[in-house]
């Protein structure tokens, strides 16, 4: 059995580069060496070196040289983490410190559920502009799935949605914020917006547009279904945009379920038609996902209580 091999944390310090970091997340994306040294402006032999030099300082190879490509072992995929989290946290370090340089108020990047929390967004930007009106704030949006991992990777700051997954539990603080009401829709002229007394059943045989496979809507969806003993409908657009769905609700007779926070304006203005069909089970809430042990910038708590005292205004309204 070989002696266990420890890396010493002063050594990693004195040792470890960003150089290093730099190569390894770029060379973990491209999984190509030569086209590795292409994009850091140096030539292959100099970027094998610096691999080489890597792997010598961790003790472990990082990549299999395959080939057609270097694919990372499993100590590899843990380097290459760090490595995106720590030049994510550089650039956002970078870009912080030259807008205060400049007289600014710093960076905000939010993540955001597309569909539920855009009204919620709107009014508290507004408000944060009125407050930090040279503050620079960034809005990512995308399905709760895929900003929990950029918010894992310290590409957020914040994030407005949900956790999917057990081990949110362990990474992140979650405050909810709202419930989430549900509507079907479709165009303002579908035949379904002219019949009483619908049931789920009646919608069967309609082709949909639906969310992803992971996101809470789209599995609301599939529970209602199954419930019903629905069988899950076999011509279906599946995708996250609000915008192509809405496009699409208004030039076909296909149907939608939708957050009624983005689509009740629409009806309202009767570009759709509210199909009134009874939805017997509910999204989990959403709410304001930070990271754990983790003490915000001064800009993000202010975000965040901005974020809270807009919501509670919401909820008022709602009631």
């Amino acid at each position: 059995m070989s002696e266990p091999i420890f890396v010493s944390p002063a050594s990693m310090c004195s040792k470890l580069r960003f150089r290093h970091l730099q190569l390894l997340d770029i060379l973990g994306r491209t999984r190509n060496l030569r086209v590795t040294a292409e994009q850091m402006h140096m030539t292959q032999p100099a970027a094998t070196k610096i691999l080489a030099d890597i792997e010598s300082l961790f003790g472990a190879q990082l990549f299999e040289r395959l080939p057609r490509d270097m694919r990372p072992t499993d100590l590899g995929l843990f380097a290459l983490r760090y490595s995106s989290v720590t030049l994510a946290e550089l650039s956002k370090f970078v870009g912080e410190f030259n807008a205060l340089r400049n007289g600014g108020h710093g960076h905000l990047t939010v993540g955001a559920i597309s569909a539920s929390a855009a009204q919620l967004l709107t009014a508290t930007i507004k408000e944060v502009r009125q407050q930090r009106p040279l503050l620079s704030i960034k809005i990512v949006e995308q399905s709760s799935d895929q900003l929990a991992i950029w918010l894992e990777e310290k590409k957020l700051d914040i994030m407005v949605g949900r956790l999917t997954e057990p081990r949110h539990r362990t990474l992140f603080d979650f405050e909810m914020i709202s419930g989430e009401p549900v509507w079907v829709v479709a165009g303002q002229h579908h035949p379904l917006l002219a019949m009483n007394d619908l049931e789920l059943s009646d919608l069967g045989a309609w082709p949909w547009i639906l969310y992803p496979p992971a996101t809470a809507i789209r599995k609301l969806f599939d529970e209602s279904f199954a419930a019903a003993g629905i069988a899950a409908p076999k011509g279906m657009v599946e995708t996250p945009s609000i915008f192509s769905t809405l496009e699409l609700l208004q030039a076909t007779e296909m149907l939608s379920l939708q957050p009624r926070a983005a689509v009740e304006k629409y009806v309202d203005k009767g570009l759709l038609g509210h199909v009134p069909v009874p939805i017997r089970h509910t999204m989990s809430n959403y709410g304001i996902v930070t990271r754990k042990n983790e003490v915000a910038s001064q800009t993000t708590q202010e975000f965040i209580a901005i974020l809270r005292s807009v919501a509670a205004r919401l909820g008022d309204m709602a009631d």
